[in-house]
């Protein structure tokens, strides 16, 4: 948050970070970093499951699939952004 907001002459206190599950469970299909924010990975889930999105859609939290105890979660892309916006 703080790059972002010295970047764009932006108040700390005014910033959020702002979460977008890709589609990609491998994260070594990711090959560049990402332009604003960063990509995680290694987030389990415990509960629930998550099914990837079709093309460019953004998937959604499912019932847990039986036996599947912790599901890994897809890469996560995370940048910081304006509380405003």
């Amino acid at each position: 948050m703080q790059v972002t907001a010295r970047r764009d002459n932006l108040a700390l206190d005014d910033m959020t970070l702002k979460t977008d599950v890709t589609n990609i469970r491998d994260s070594t299909q990711i090959t560049v970093a990402a332009e604003n924010g960063c990509y995680i990975h290694g987030f389990y889930l415990q509960g629930a499951a998550w099914e990837l999105g079709r093309g460019a859609e953004q998937g959604n939290l499912m019932d847990m699939i039986p036996k599947e105890l912790y599901p890994e979660m897809p890469v996560v892309h995370i940048t910081a952004i304006n509380r405003k916006d």
